[in-house]
């Protein structure tokens, strides 16, 4: 059981590490926000690739980081039930909505990503505006997949920690709980 305890805990340090570390692309899309338009509108000046890695920045941080939201309880989630719901019942409504929604979400979008991904990667695949952008939109369609990846593993790790609770194992999940500290 510990050892499934400490799947589950990679799997949580390696999501918050990616979401952490990527986090610092949302700088980065301000600052080169404000040099697009102070190039534009004070020396009437256009840039292609600036506009192109703000695109590139912000599909990053959104799908590379779906699973550190998912770590921190950050996802979208109906309260009806699960706001006012005890740790227990929680954790049954975490396992369940992992298996019947979740994952397969994960492993058909990972299923159809993966193709387009390997399509685009064949021909590696530039920018649609040829030398002026950036020439790397297979990167950018790999992010599908990885987005996939990274939450379907996520969601191992939240089913994991509900099982662990609810067979007496630990007495929270390793994620945040509703107090809002890392427990243990």
């Amino acid at each position: 059981m510990n050892r499934l305890k400490g799947v589950a805990n990679a799997i949580d340090a390696t999501n918050d590490w990616i979401g952490r570390s990527l986090s610092w692309l949302t700088l980065g899309m301000v600052l080169v926000s404000f040099v697009v338009v102070l190039l534009r509108y004070i020396f009437g000046l256009g840039s292609t690739i600036l506009q192109e890695s703000i695109v590139y920045m912000h599909a990053t941080v959104f799908m590379a980081c779906a699973g550190y939201a998912l770590v921190h309880n950050g996802h979208v989630r109906c309260d009806i039930f699960y706001g006012s719901a005890s740790l227990r019942t929680k954790s049954i409504i975490d396992i369940v909505g992992a298996f019947l929604f979740l994952i397969p979400m994960c492993v058909l979008i990972g299923w159809v990503a993966w193709p387009y991904a390997a399509a685009s990667w064949a021909v590696l695949e530039g920018s649609p505006e040829g030398r002026m952008g950036i020439p790397a939109v297979f990167l950018l369609k790999t992010l599908i997949v990885v987005f996939a990846g990274l939450l379907a593993l996520q969601a191992v790790a939240l089913v994991l920690q509900s099982a662990l609770l609810l067979a007496g194992v630990t007495s929270s999940r390793g994620r945040l709980d509703d107090d809002g500290g890392r427990s243990t």
